[in-house]
C-alpha cells in the first residue's frame, strides 16, 4: 500500500546568509523533489517561497526563515512530502515504500526475506534482502526484479545461482 507521507530527506544546514536551507534528499532525486509545492516539517505543511537544486541538494527558502541562524536552527529536521502530490512513472517507487516488502523467488514463490535497505550505487540501486536463510543483494534492474506490488507487500525476484550469501 502506498504511504501517505514519504520522508524526502533532512535539512543538512544553511546555504548562504539569507535563510536558505539545504535539504539532503533521501533516496529521491533533488530535481524531482523541486517539483513539489508543499513540504512537511515536524508534520506541519510549509510552502517555500523559492526552491532550486544545487550539487545534489534542494535549496529551500522557507517563510519566516530570514537569516543563517534561523536556517541553522532547522538543521537535522526531517522533511516529508505527500505521496499524492507527486507522480512517479509506472513501476517506479520511493525507496521508503520498498522497505519491509517480502522478497519472493519469482519461480517458486518461496519467501527470501524482507527488503531491509535500499543502497544507492552509481549504476543503479541495490535492494538488501535479509531475514531468510541467506542475505541477498538484488540489483534494482528488470533482469532481477520481476514485479513489485505495494498493495500486497511483495517483490518478486529472479533468483540466479550464486546470489545467496551462503552460495559460492
Amino acid at each position: 500500500m502506498e504511504q501517505e507521507f514519504i520522508t524526502a530527506g533532512r535539512i543538512a544546514g544553511a546555504h548562504g546568509v539569507k535563510g536558505e536551507v539545504a535539504l539532503l534528499p533521501l533516496g529521491i532525486d533533488a530535481a524531482y523533489l523541486a517539483a513539489f509545492t508543499t513540504y512537511y516539517i515536524a508534520g506541519a505543511p510549509v510552502v517555500p517561497t523559492a526552491r532550486r537544486t544545487h550539487k545534489g541538494c534542494l535549496l529551500l527558502k522557507l517563510p519566516g526563515v530570514d537569516d543563517r541562524d534561523a536556517a541553522l536552527a532547522l538543521k537535522g529536521q526531517r522533511v516529508a512530502v505527500r505521496r499524492a502530490d507527486g507522480s512517479l512513472p509506472k513501476g517506479v517507487f520511493f525507496d521508503q515504500e520498498l522497505i519491509g516488502l517480502t522478497a519472493r523467488d519469482a519461480a517458486t514463490g518461496a519467501a527470501l526475506g524482507k527488503v531491509e535497505e535500499v543502497l544507492p550505487y552509481p549504476a543503479h540501486k541495490v535492494y538488501a534482502v535479509r531475514g531468510g536463510k541467506d542475505e541477498y543483494l538484488i540489483p534494482a534492474v528488470p533482469a532481477f526484479v520481476k514485479e513489485i506490488n505495494l498493495t500486497e507487500k511483495y517483490m518478486d525476484i529472479h533468483v540466479w545461482e550464486g546470489m545467496g550469501s551462503h552460495e559460492d
